[in-house]
């Protein structure tokens, strides 16, 4: 395992913002906090690929990326369009 700096910081960012969009789902209900949290999970499980090693320009994390982007665009849809 690699530690690099900057994957590392970004990967301990994106578990913390997991953990509070989960946490914040369950207190207020709000799928926009669920959505978001799972897309900075998705995007932490990509860095920790690149820590143990993953090469970052594979088609497996870019589609974990897209997906985590998808999610995002998804749930900030969702928000502007019920409000």
């Amino acid at each position: 395992m690699v530690l690099e700096p900057i994957l590392t910081i970004n990967f301990i960012f994106c578990m913390i913002i997991l953990v509070m969009g989960y946490w914040g789902f369950r207190k207020f209900e709000n799928p926009l906090l669920f959505y978001i949290g799972l897309s900075f999970g998705l995007f932490g499980v990509s860095h920790l690929a690149q820590l143990t090693g993953y090469p970052s320009n594979t088609l497996v994390l870019i589609i974990i990326r897209s997906i985590a982007y998808l999610l995002v665009i998804f749930a900030l849809f969702n928000t502007i369009k019920s409000g």
